[in-house]
């Protein structure tokens, strides 16, 4: 029996068809949008009922907002003392500047330790950096420890949503990679296993405990990273993470330089406002914390490795720079008419939805078709905003990184969208001109009525040039009459 992990497909997320594209494809799986609707629906409602006990929640999510600003200003002072007080405490920190670099501390920390597999808690940093792919090319195995990305990886898939990964199968799906995958890669699910939830996740538990208890290295990412103690902070609600951060003899965490926090005062906050915005819950079930090894407990060896991979460059940008204050709750994910609807396949990265529609183009620049097309994975509806625990006005965000793509692609052969843009502009320019093409699509609408459409308000498909926009959306039936003609013929309104 092979004990290396079975994965069908690797994530190479620029290879990808642009957003359009892929969403038309989710839209037609019904199956998907079934359990789209029905996940993100039970945790809205979840969220806003642990949102609605507390009396204080927008004076909440205004510290949250400034405690991230302050930090990501004073970013580089409160980087240097984590580093120092990480250090003092008995930990090695680790500089990377991209992720060629992390990935090759970590293989090289894993190689040191003699070892040939690891166990992960769930970490959207080392999805990002696709560690589990370098893992791997070095020959060794990386197990993930959290159900859902378990779920993910024992069936060959990529993750679709930032706190539920799978979120995209159903219990009869899960049921199947269990009974179909388990057993070749460790202890096999029952032949009995049905879909009851209670029974999957003992199936899971018994697969996962041999892998637990012969481990020697583990990998975690962090929620946060207090600078004044040098500490490292995960919440999660399984437990699979502490088993990973107390058996092993060597943890390696990868962490984001955005996820530093300047004290333990400022921690109180994001443990109030992250619970509730994930997982709809008061408060997290599993809260670690550790600070360097301790003799005789945990971990001996431990290891941080700073992960930049473009941070940098999105705080330099003072439009796009307030992306790096996400705490991964993904509440914008579960508001988000679009991404209900498509699914996080569709985004074409580690950060689907709306947050990751604005920080995927920032992070790995706007030079791919699904990077150009993120931006414009959106209604601009607003529901990400209201719902996002450190005010990251996303739909703001959105507009200027639209304005960034349509800037790069000026120059050249232009194209159909910028053909329409301008002509829409030289028309809307001049009075005359907007008179003039009032009284034309005034002529279209007074001749389509009399073909006696009825009481038909929507044409279903526009004729060329135009026929493209109408694809994917109805638009209305011209008025017989413009506002500026019914205007002058009644005087102002008074007939």
């Amino acid at each position: 029996m092979s004990d290396r992990p079975h994965v069908g497909v690797t994530r190479e997320f620029l290879g990808l068809p642009a957003f359009r594209t892929a969403a038309k494809t989710a839209l037609g799986d019904p199956v998907l949008r079934r359990n789209l609707a029905h996940a993100t629906g039970t945790i809205r409602a979840k969220r806003a009922a642990a949102v609605g006990e507390l009396d204080n929640w927008e004076e909440l999510r205004l510290a949250a907002e400034a405690i991230k600003d302050a930090a990501l200003h004073r970013l580089d002072e409160h980087l240097e003392a984590f580093e120092a007080n990480a250090t003092a405490a008995g930990a090695t920190v680790h500089w990377a500047r991209d992720a060629e670099e992390a990935n090759g501390i970590v293989v090289d920390l894993v190689r040191a330790q003699g070892a040939d597999e690891v166990v992960k808690v769930k970490s959207m940093a080392t999805q990002e950096i696709e560690l589990n792919e370098a893992l791997a090319a070095a020959g060794i195995d990386a197990w993930e420890t959290d159900l859902a990305e378990l779920i993910v990886q024992l069936g060959g898939d990529w993750p679709s949503h930032i706190l539920v990964p799978a979120i995209h199968r159903n219990r009869a799906e899960v049921r199947e990679i269990f009974l179909r995958e388990m057993g070749r890669v460790g202890r096999p699910a029952a032949e009995d296993l049905t879909d009851e939830p209670k029974r999957l996740a003992e199936a899971a538990r018994l697969h996962l405990r041999e892998k637990f208890l012969r481990a020697r290295v583990a990998v975690s990412g962090a929620n946060f990273a207090i600078a004044d103690t040098g500490s490292l902070v995960v919440v999660e609600s399984e437990g699979n993470g502490r088993m990973c951060l107390t058996l092993p003899e060597t943890l390696i965490s990868v962490v984001g330089i955005e996820k530093v926090l300047p004290s333990w005062r400022d921690l109180e906050v994001f443990l109030q406002v992250l619970p509730r915005s994930s997982t709809g819950e008061r408060e997290n079930p599993y809260t670690s914390v550790w600070t360097g090894p301790v003799a005789g407990d945990g971990p001996q060896n431990v290891h941080i490795v700073l992960l930049d991979n473009g941070r940098t460059r999105v705080l330099a940008d003072p439009e796009g720079r307030a992306a790096l204050r996400c705490i991964r709750c993904s509440a914008c994910l579960n508001v988000c008419p679009v991404y209900e609807r498509t699914g996080g396949h569709a985004y074409g990265s580690v950060y689907p939805g709306p947050i990751g529609a604005v920080l995927t183009p920032q992070l790995r620049g706007t030079g791919s078709d699904i990077d150009k097309s993120l931006p414009f994975a959106s209604s601009l509806c607003g529901a990400c905003f209201d719902v996002c625990p450190v005010r990251i006005d996303i739909p703001s965000m959105l507009v200027h990184l639209r304005t960034r793509v349509i800037d790069e692609r000026r120059g050249g052969v232009p194209s159909g969208e910028q053909v329409a843009m301008t002509a829409a502009s030289w028309t809307f320019a001049g009075p005359r001109r907007w008179a003039a093409a009032g009284r034309a699509v005034a002529m279209v609408g007074k001749a389509l009525r009399s073909k006696r459409l009825g009481s038909r308000q929507v044409l279903r498909r526009l004729p060329w040039p135009v026929r493209a926009w109408s694809q994917a959306r109805d638009a209305p039936v011209p008025p017989a009459e413009s506002f500026r003609s019914w205007w002058q013929r009644t005087g102002g309104g008074h007939e």
